[in-house]
């Protein structure tokens, strides 16, 4: 049975809903530009431009289309802050758009409060950092809104056929951005199986127009060690339990990010959410399978409010096919007065200056982030190779220097792209500085890999930072003691998982696979 509107004979938007879609719009991207090109690189935003620097089918944590995205935008508009955060600034115009032309046809003006809801959320007007969400949102979107459309055709014809190949090779792209696009295709199995048995055709040409994103996945995993699946499913979730405060944190989160107006009026309107649910059968189960995976998974770990964001749109979406019409203004109003609140906290932050901020706790971040350009100034000399301690404060010197800055020391499981790229034997021999911020680092963790090492002091607008200088690197002690530690701890790669290769591991041992006994 085809989704049928229930107001075929949908009015014309009103004058209200279309100055509030384009006052929505144009304020919060007004406010996504200036953020963008005030707010200084985050850690996460500096991994992944790293990854647009050096272009590959595949990165150490995650596929590759974060990468491929932003070497695009570095080659057409240029290796600026701005102009790498570009597609995140203009994300949400794109998926209100796919919205629009997606639920127009069961109700116009359903869907453009659907749309205006989406706008409104105030993760939409802060949110400017370039992250592997990014083009998942985009691709996860554009995949739901083509099957929508294909759904509506109510004869399997070429146009019918086509929407389906193209939702499925959005799904691919889904897939090729991030693996949380595997609850986007249990989903659509879900519905295909609940309440279109009689599509399974569709459903398969679908799945195949998929798979090429998953085969170029598993190709580039087998050649790198599975570091997409040791990371994501080892590595990352070692000494994971179960905690109340766990599924407690993802409610929370869920009314924070459709707002507590929309979460309240969703709950006094349950029945007519349910009736919605109910009618518009596809557009249900975008919401509530995923819904329900995460809920399952809270229940281990603690569920990250970006792992939901390519499903977000299409909650308010069913929230505006639910509630009844007197209701949808009352709901936009309270989501405005809850975005308001935010950019009244942007604007205060935006009115202090790094002073006030001296006896908060995140002090020393901020002035990492604020002057990082200073405080390399002081720290790098000629014939000194720099590096840091830790991946966050190594990339975004990075970013500043415009040259990769790699980790000294074993790190931890997140962002090990160091040990796709980096070969350390390049270091013997040579003097190196690693850069520290927090309590003096010590001398005995870095004396067995230099003839000699000193603690040098730095401070930058009162912040004591630190570099420990040490002369003749010794690669042979560095491979022994620290490059061995890290295979042990992040390459236990099962035996059943076949390999063409391994990069750290053919530089540690010569081998796909090393014979290194643990200890």
């Amino acid at each position: 049975m085809l989704e049928r509107s229930a107001d075929p004979a949908a009015p014309l938007l009103s004058p209200f809903l279309v100055r509030w879609l384009v006052a929505a719009g144009a304020l919060s991207l007004a406010l996504r530009l200036w953020l963008s090109a005030t707010f200084p690189i985050t850690g996460d935003e500096a991994f992944f431009y790293w990854w647009g620097v050096y272009p590959d089918w595949g990165y150490y944590d995650h596929p590759p289309m974060v990468g491929w995205l932003i070497a695009l935008v570095r080659a057409t508009l240029g290796d600026t802050t701005w102009a790498i955060r570009l597609p995140v600034v203009l994300l949400p115009l794109a998926l209100g758009g796919l919205v629009a032309w997606a639920l127009a046809p069961l109700d116009r003006v359903r869907a453009a409060w659907a749309v205006l809801f989406f706008w409104l959320a105030p993760l939409n007007w802060l949110n400017v950092l370039i992250t592997t969400d990014t083009p998942l949102m985009f691709w996860s979107v554009l995949s739901v809104a083509l099957l929508l459309r294909a759904e509506r055709r109510e004869r399997m014809d070429r146009t019918a056929w086509g929407l389906y190949a193209l939702s499925g090779l959005a799904l691919g792209c889904a897939f090729l951005s991030k693996y949380f696009s595997v609850v986007l295709g249990l989903t659509y199995l879900v519905y295909f199986a609940v309440y279109r048995r009689e599509r399974w055709a569709a459903f398969a040409l679908l799945v195949l127009c998929a798979l090429p994103g998953p085969a170029i996945n598993i190709a580039y995993n087998m050649s790198h060690g599975w570091s997409n699946i040791m990371f994501n499913l080892y590595n990352r979730n070692e000494g994971e339990s179960f905690a109340w405060n766990k599924p407690l944190l993802y409610l929370a989160m869920l009314v924070y990010l459709v707002t507590p107006v929309a979460a309240w009026l969703a709950w006094k309107q349950r029945a007519a959410l349910a009736a919605a649910a109910r009618q518009q059968r596809l557009l249900a189960c975008v919401v509530v399978v995923p819904l329900l995976f995460f809920a399952l998974l809270s229940l281990k770990k603690v569920v990250g409010l970006h792992w939901v964001l390519s499903f977000y749109p299409f909650g308010f979406a069913l929230l505006a096919f639910a509630l009844p019409r007197d209701k949808l203004k009352t709901c936009a109003l309270g989501m405005a007065a809850f975005a308001a609140l935010h950019v009244l906290v942007v604007a205060g932050l935006h009115a202090s200056s790094l002073d006030n901020w001296k006896n908060a706790k995140l002090y020393p971040q901020i002035i990492r982030s604020y002057k990082t350009n200073e405080m390399l100034a002081q720290v790098t000399a000629p014939g000194v190779e720099l590096m840091a301690n830790a991946y966050t404060p190594a990339v975004i010197y990075g970013y500043a220097l415009k040259h990769y800055v790699p980790v000294f020391g074993p790190g931890n499981f997140h962002a090990r792209q160091d040990d796709m790229l980096v070969d350390f034997s390049f270091y013997q021999g040579k003097t190196v500085r690693i850069v520290h911020m927090g309590a003096e680092p010590q001398l005995a963790d870095y004396q067995p890999y230099f003839d000699s090492v000193q603690v040098l002091n730095f401070t930058q607008d009162g912040v004591p930072f630190y570099a420990v200088e040490g002369r003749n690197f010794n690669y042979a002690a560095y491979k022994n003691g620290v490059l061995t530690t890290i295979y042990r701890r992040f390459y236990n790669i099962p035996a059943w998982l076949p390999m063409t290769g391994c990069p750290f591991c053919e530089r540690l041992c010569g081998e796909v696979r090393c014979q290194i006994p643990e200890q």
